[in-house]
């Protein structure tokens, strides 16, 4: 039974990460260990590592040489990305994965879900996300990227698979390796950290989500903004705003669901999970509560903006309608007087006046004055 100072270390988990949370999409999907395997360890009870990378059956045959999990004997960490079946088949059959939870690891688009097979494995579905970088949102910017891990979790070994070009693992590897007492937790260890790991991007894409939402929001209320003056300003606003909006419910797929996992990886009992780890879940848990009390104030937000912006392009519209209506009732009366001048009866008023012509110009330059003056001092003009 793990001590609680040991088990308490688990929070201190330490990751390297860039400035940003965008994660090295070049990283190498594949290695010379096979088509999929990115990694394969064997690790002690004390959380030592047992040999360098090899082959998946010599590293469980060196665990299980050790002595049974029961007895501290120590666990496999294998990692893969995207495997097809064919690939996956001899891991299937080495340690005797459920055919259900495999035809699933193999497909991605998995809603986030911790499903238990029996007492002795586990299967646990992460969905990663990455904040791509873009120098300015446009209507067709991509700003969250998604991926997937699953997890499964048995008494002496842990088998990662990942979907999609970011969500490496080998970063959080590293970290825990360079504490191995937190190994010596054994897979359940393992499990908590990349659930932690998860999590905590999704808390980094938010605040960048954020950054995002704040920079539309300034470009909306600014005095001179792109999004008003033309029709085409005004379409081009929206379509940023609805394609954030898109962007956001994307990140919600990937966080909402995932908080029934969590609750059942922390409260549900079983025997792969020490209870003093499963504390732990519910730190995870409450950094997801976060999350998505977060995204539902940026809907709140971005629904308000849009909102406020098609108020702006509706009186930007009425703004050019009245100006429109202005100048035709001015020019309707010049239009009106020539009209009837132009009939070429004999007998019309002023029509032989020596100075009808200059008075008519007169009354028509003064009525034209007077009502662009009342216009300009209502605000049509």
């Amino acid at each position: 039974m793990p001590t609680v100072p040991v088990v308490r270390s688990l929070r201190r988990v330490v990751r390297p990460r860039a400035s940003r949370p965008g994660v090295d999409l070049s990283h190498p999907a594949r290695s010379p260990l096979g088509t999929s395997v990115v990694s394969c360890v064997a690790y002690d009870r004390e959380g030592t590592r047992l040999m360098a990378e090899c082959g998946i059956a010599d590293a469980l045959a060196c665990v299980r040489k050790g002595g049974s999990s029961r007895e501290g004997g120590g666990f496999v960490w294998i990692g893969l990305h995207e495997p097809t079946e064919a690939e996956f088949e001899g891991i299937t059959e080495l340690f005797g994965l459920h055919p259900l939870a495999v035809e699933n690891a193999l497909e991605p688009h998995q809603r986030p879900k911790a499903e238990w097979f029996g007492g002795d494995m586990m299967y646990a579905v992460f969905k990663t996300v990455t904040y791509v970088e873009h120098e300015k949102l446009t209507a067709t910017s991509e700003v969250v990227d998604t991926g997937e891990i699953i997890v499964f979790t048995g008494a002496d070994f842990v088998i990662t698979v990942r979907h999609g070009r970011h969500g490496s693992l080998g970063p959080l590897r590293e970290a825990l390796e360079a504490e191995p007492e937190r190994l010596a937790q054994g897979p359940a260890a393992v499990l908590h950290a990349i659930a932690d790991h998860v999590v905590d991007d999704y808390l980094l894409v938010a605040d960048e989500v954020q950054t995002d939402i704040d920079d539309l929001e300034s470009d909306v209320f600014a005095s001179e903004s792109p999004f008003g003056g033309s029709s085409s300003g005004g379409l081009s606003g929206t379509g940023r705003i609805y394609q954030l909006k898109r962007e956001l419910l994307e990140l919600k797929r990937a966080t909402l669901p995932l908080a029934r996992p969590l609750e059942l990886l922390s409260d549900r009992p079983n025997r792969l999970i020490d209870p003093e780890i499963r504390k732990y879940f519910r730190d995870v848990a409450d950094h997801l509560a976060r999350v998505t009390e977060q995204i539902a104030s940026f809907e709140a937000l971005l629904d308000s903006i849009l909102q406020a912006h098609l108020a702006q392009v509706s009186t930007a519209q009425n703004e050019g309608m009245r100006k429109i209506s202005a100048w035709v009732a001015i020019v309707a009366v010049p239009t009106m007087v020539c009209g009837i001048y132009g009939m070429n009866f004999d007998h019309m008023p002023e029509l032989h006046w020596p100075v009808g012509y200059p008075l008519t110009l007169l009354v028509i330059t003064v009525t034209c004055v007077s009502m662009y003056r009342a216009f300009r001092r209502n605000g049509w003009l």
